[in-house]
C-alpha cells in the first residue's frame, strides 16, 4: 500500500519502521528539518519489549542518559530521601527508567532506521485531506496533492488530523489536569551529577533538576494551578510566558535563582498545560490516529513514549495482517490498544495535588513518609517484584517487517 504519515517524531517513524518492509511509505514533517531536540524521554514497560523486537535495544543502550536514581530534596538542597533505578534487568521500572534517553537522541535513531527505506519531506504539511473507501487525497501545504491507500495522523497532542476526523458533537479531547510545566536547559555546574533532584514548595510548585551530558542540566517547574486564564498560556509569546514562570516561582526557595538566571538567555524553552487526550474516534474510514494524536496520556504517566511505540507496533502489525482489509485493520488495532490505553491514562488528580502540597505543612508531611519508604527500598523493592508488562497487558505477535 501507499501509505502517507504525518509527523516525523518518535510515533511517526517508529510505525514506519514496521511498514516499510511492505509498503511504500512517506513522512511528512511541517519542521524544515529533522526535529532532533526536546526534554528527557524514558521507555518503561511493554515499550522496552517493542524496542527488543525491533532490534534497536542496543543502539538506544548507546545513547541513554546516566540518571541512576531521583533525590527528593528540601529548601536548603538537603536529601530527604532517594529512590534509584531499577537496573537488575527484572520486574517494573522506579521513577528513573532504565531506558532514560533525550528526545533528540531517540528521534535521530529512529531516523537513521527508517531513512532508506522511508521517504521522508520535512517542511510540508497537509493542509486538509478527501477520502472515500478506496483512498484518501492528501491536499500540502505547498499546493502539491496526492492519493494515498492510508493516512495516518501522528502529529501530536495538538494533532490537526485529529481534529478533521472527530465527529461534529464530539467533546473536547483533552482532559486538563490542572497542570502547568515549562521546561529548559542551563550550564552544567559542579554538583549537578547523575541523581535527579525534585524539591516541592508551597503554593502547589515543583521543580525539578537532571543532567543530561557533561555540559548541560534540564530545570522543569511544574505548578498546581486551576485557573482559567492559565489555559493561554501556552499560546502567548516566549517572553510572556518567561515572565509568568519568574513571577510565580522567584520565592520557590532552593536554586531557583540559579534556574531563574538561566532562564533569561535559554533558547531551549518551552512551556505547556499538561494534559491528556482521551477520544472515542481513532480512526475514520481510511484515517487514523497514533500516538499522542490519540492517547496522550500525560508526562506524569511516564508512558508517553511507550504508549507510541506499542500503538506503533500494534496498528503495523494489524495492517499488516490485514492489508486488504483497512477497515478491518484499523478497528482491530482500536479493539487490542484501548485497553491499554485506559490503564495508562488512569490518573488520581486528588492524589497528584497530595504529591505536590499547597502548604508547608502539607510538604513536611510528605516529607516525613518519604523518608520512611525510601529508608527501608520500598520503591526498587516493589518495583523488582512487579511485572513488566503494565496492567498485565500482553503485547501482540505480530511478523517482522518484511517476512511473508
Amino acid at each position: 500500500m501507499k501509505i502517507l504519515i504525518c509527523g516525523g517524531g518518535c510515533a511517526g517513524p517508529a510505525l514506519a519502521y514496521w511498514l516499510a518492509g511492505n509498503h511504500d511509505v512517506t513522512i511528512v514533517e511541517r519542521f524544515p528539518a529533522l526535529r532532533a531536540s526536546g526534554a528527557q524521554i524514558d521507555l518503561r514497560a511493554q515499550g522496552i519489549q517493542v524496542v527488543k523486537r525491533m532490534g534497536l535495544l542496543e543502539v538506544i543502550r548507546s545513547k541513554l542518559v546516566d540518571e541512576a536514581g531521583v533525590s527528593f530534596v528540601d529548601s536548603q538542597g538537603r536529601v530527604v530521601g532517594t529512590i534509584m533505578a531499577n537496573t537488575s534487568g527484572k520486574g517494573a521500572q522506579t521513577l528513573t527508567s532504565e531506558f532514560e534517553i533525550m528526545r533528540g537522541d531517540l528521534v535521530r535513531i529512529l531516523y537513521n532506521a527508517t531513512k532508506d527505506n522511508v521517504k521522508y519531506i520535512f517542511g510540508k504539511t497537509v493542509e486538509r485531506f478527501e477520502q472515500d473507501d478506496t483512498q484518501v487525497t492528501a491536499y500540502f501545504s505547498d499546493g502539491e496533492s496526492d492519493t494515498f491507500d492510508l493516512l495516518v495522523g501522528a502529529d501530536g497532542q495538538g494533532s490537526r488530523i485529529r481534529s478533521a476526523i472527530q465527529p461534529p458533537d464530539a467533546p473536547s479531547p483533552y482532559r486538563s489536569l490542572g497542570v502547568h510545566m515549562a521546561h529548559w536547559i542551563i550550564p552544567r555546574e559542579d554538583d549537578d551529577d547523575n541523581i535527579r533532584r525534585s524539591y516541592i514548595s508551597p503554593g502547589g510548585r515543583m521543580i525539578m533538576r537532571r543532567t543530561h551530558n557533561s555540559t548541560e542540566t534540564q530545570v522543569l517547574f511544574f505548578l498546581i494551578d486551576d485557573s482559567p486564564e492559565l489555559l493561554s498560556l501556552a499560546r502567548s509569546s516566549i517572553e510572556h510566558q518567561k515572565q509568568f514562570y519568574t513571577q510565580r516561582f522567584r520565592d520557590a526557595g532552593w536554586q531557583t535563582p540559579r534556574f531563574l538566571e538561566g532562564l533569561k538567555t535559554t533558547e531551549s524553552f518551552y512551556c505547556q498545560e499538561v494534559a491528556q487526550v482521551r477520544t472515542d474516534t481513532w480512526y475514520r474510514n481510511r484515517v487514523v490516529l497514533l500516538g499522542d494524536a490519540a492517547y496522550c496520556p500525560s508526562p506524569f504517566t511516564g508512558m508517553g513514549t511507550t504508549a507510541s511505540f506499542v500503538g506503533a507496533y500494534v496498528l503495523a502489525g494489524e495492517i499488516n495482517r490485514c492489508s486488504g482489509d483497512i477497515p478491518l485493520a484499523l478497528a482491530n488495532y482500536d479493539k487490542r490498544m484501548r485497553p491499554f490505553v485506559n490503564e495508562i491514562q488512569k490518573i488520581n488528580t486528588s492524589l497528584l495535588r497530595w504529591v505536590v502540597p499547597q502548604t508547608q505543612w502539607g510538604i513536611s508531611l510528605l516529607h516525613f513518609i518519604t523518608k520512611i519508604i525510601c529508608y527501608f527500598h520500598l520503591p526498587e523493592l516493589i518495583a523488582r517484584f512487579s511485572s513488566e508488562e503494565k496492567a498485565g497487558w500482553k503485547l501482540p505477535e505480530y511478523p517482522q517487517p518484511g517476512s511473508e
